[in-house]
């Protein structure tokens, strides 16, 4: 029972210790700026429906905020 009960914890403990994610649901800071990807994300999305910018804007913004060099992924 005991060796059962340690196989399982030892089991979970990798996914216990991978399971933090900055960007599982989305942040604003005090501004009501989008302050992780998750939101930064959908307020692009929303602006670009509403005719603000047009895709290659809206591409290149969430790139550089976003993708693999971004700035806001570990925010």
């Amino acid at each position: 029972m005991k060796r059962k009960l340690i196989l399982i914890f030892i089991s979970l403990l990798p996914i216990l210790a991978c399971s933090h994610d900055s960007n599982s649901e989305p942040k604003y800071g005090e501004t009501a700026l989008p302050s992780n990807c998750r939101s930064y994300i959908q307020v692009s999305v929303d602006a670009w429906r509403a005719g603000e910018y047009d895709a290659e804007e809206t591409m290149n913004a969430i790139e550089r905020n976003c993708g693999i060099y971004g700035s806001l992924w570990d925010e």
